[in-house]
């Protein structure tokens, strides 16, 4: 409550010394310094929001850490009851899985020993039998070798042609299904390449459409702030306004000559702004014409030689970027100025 106290005071401060020099200079006297005061309330004032700004970020930064350290715990305690859930779980299905293999185990034995002992009693038997029929069927044995031998061969034959054959069936569906696979890969990689082109093709449309929109609105912008300022100049024709226009736009010049604008610059102008009478309209109609000069300029030195060196071309885009020169108006200054250095040699 304090620190805006004291700012109160400061700016009723302030107030009282602007109207103490505006007196000052109704009264014919010399005017009262102002930048210091300016320079005091914007502190003051800067002061203020800074020590603001510090205790929201503080506020914030609590309430954050606060927040992050309840879901810290709230995270640690969820996971210490999903270990414990998951363990208790994996020790069941181990017990579950351990009698499950018990009893497969005891099962199997006792399968294999019935097995055995029906295998054996099966051997025994089949062995008596063949030892009655081996006489009797040696002789029908060797004709029934000898036919199913024949009838081997025709199978493997029948056999070898079938697999053949499903061989080339399956080479074909397997050649076709890949040829309809590479097609269709291909028309929609196609389709894909022509959606993607129309779509590149509408957005530089579509840029070129925007910045052809901008720059006639900057443009007819400039025009209109130069008819404005050309109508006020064509009013005020007298030797003092004339005078502080020359002033202003010298000290506009001067304050553009680098391409950029400091704010001692800015605050600099703007008191001249304010002790000639210019106004804004004026302001921007000297600015565009002074820039436009600055950058003419530029372009003349850089072409003196007939070439533009790698610097030169630099100093150009960072003055064109400043003045928000268009690529136009920048082809016709340039067409213009080599026009000139051009004729001036022939002469």
């Amino acid at each position: 409550m304090s620190d805006l106290e004291e700012q109160r005071r400061k700016v009723e401060e302030l107030k009282r010394k602007i109207l103490e020099q505006k007196r000052a200079v109704a009264e014919g006297g010399p005017p009262v310094p102002e930048a210091p005061i300016l320079d005091e309330a914007e502190a003051a004032k800067h002061k203020a929001e800074e020590e603001a700004k510090k205790r929201s970020e503080e506020e914030a930064k609590r309430k954050a850490e606060e927040e992050a350290k309840r879901k810290a715990e709230e995270e640690a305690k969820r996971k210490a009851e999903e270990e414990a859930k998951k363990r208790a779980e994996e020790e069941a299905r181990r017990r579950q899985e351990e009698e499950v293999r018990k009893r497969a185990e005891a099962e199997a034995r006792k399968r294999a020993e019935e097995d055995a002992r029906h295998k054996e009693e099966e051997v025994r038997v089949k062995a008596e039998e063949l030892a009655r029929q081996a006489a009797a069927a040696k002789e029908r044995a060797e004709k029934d070798a000898e036919a199913r031998r024949k009838s081997e061969a025709d199978a493997r034959l029948r056999a070898e042609e079938a697999r053949k054959y499903a061989e080339i069936e399956a080479r074909k569906k397997a050649d076709e299904e890949a040829r309809r696979k590479a097609e269709e890969a291909t028309r929609q990689r196609e389709e894909e390449e022509r959606r993607k082109k129309e779509e590149e093709a509408a957005r530089i449309r579509a840029e070129e459409e925007k910045k052809r929109e901008e720059e006639t609105r900057r443009q007819r912008e400039e025009s209109e702030v130069l008819r404005k300022f050309e109508e006020k100049k064509r009013a005020a024709r007298s030797a003092d306004v004339m005078v502080s226009y020359q002033a202003y736009a010298q000290a506009l010049k001067q304050a553009w000559g680098d391409g950029v604008l400091s704010r001692d610059e800015t605050k600099l102008l703007l008191t001249l702004r304010k002790t000639m009478g210019i106004d804004e309209a004026e302001h921007a109609g000297l600015q565009v014409e002074v820039q436009l000069e600055i950058y003419l300029e530029a372009l003349m030195e850089a072409w003196k030689d007939g070439s533009i060196t790698p610097e030169e071309s630099e100093k150009l885009d960072h003055l064109r970027d400043a003045f928000k020169i268009s690529a136009e108006e920048h082809l016709r200054l340039e067409k213009q100025v080599r026009r000139d250095i051009l004729s001036q040699k022939i002469i």
